[in-house]
């Protein structure tokens, strides 16, 4: 499996190769990742921190852009959580997580919003700092239903995709 990982993390290097990671390209990153962790793209999320460093802001999903911003104040947030501590993490009850779930509310296909049952969020570093956010979601109904369990090797191949989505995240 690393090299298949070796592999992903290389495409998308080579996508985003001298340029800024805007939701066009982020939509086909998401594209590769999601095919590469066999889920649907809409269960991909790519966030960038805002300027003032006060907020993430979504890429993609393009429809959780246009909804807004999780401040980093936000003390049950995930995305928060992985940027301000700079780690990576993997949670398989998410649904019985206290976290916000007004990103989960929004419709992103026509079948409907089910909750998020399991994630992986990585942080993106830029000499130390956390410059993003990559997260991999399963949804479903029940856990169950939502898929396999993530483990450590999924944390590591994400790690691997946010090294390679460092340099056109510094660009925005």
């Amino acid at each position: 499996m690393a090299e298949l990982t070796v592999g992903v993390a290389r495409v998308i290097a080579e996508m985003v190769k001298d340029k800024q990671l805007d939701t066009a390209l982020g939509s086909q990153v998401a594209g590769a990742i999601a095919k590469h962790c066999k889920v649907k793209a809409d269960e991909v999320a790519i966030l960038k921190m805002a300027a003032s460093g006060k907020q993430l802001e979504f890429i993609v999903p393009e429809k959780l852009a246009k909804v807004g911003t999780i401040p980093m104040s936000n003390t049950n947030a995930l995305a928060v959580r992985t940027a301000r501590d700079r780690r990576a993490e993997f949670i398989n009850n998410f649904s019985a997580a206290p976290h916000p779930t007004v990103f989960e509310a929004v419709k992103l296909s026509k079948e409907g919003g089910d909750p998020i049952q399991k994630i992986v969020s990585v942080p993106v570093l830029a000499e130390g700092k956390t410059i993003g956010v990559v997260q991999v979601s399963r949804k479903g109904k029940t856990p169950a239903a939502a898929g396999p369990d993530f483990a450590a090797k999924d944390v590591e191949e994400l790690n691997q995709v946010a090294t390679a989505l460092t340099k056109c995240l510094q660009a925005g």
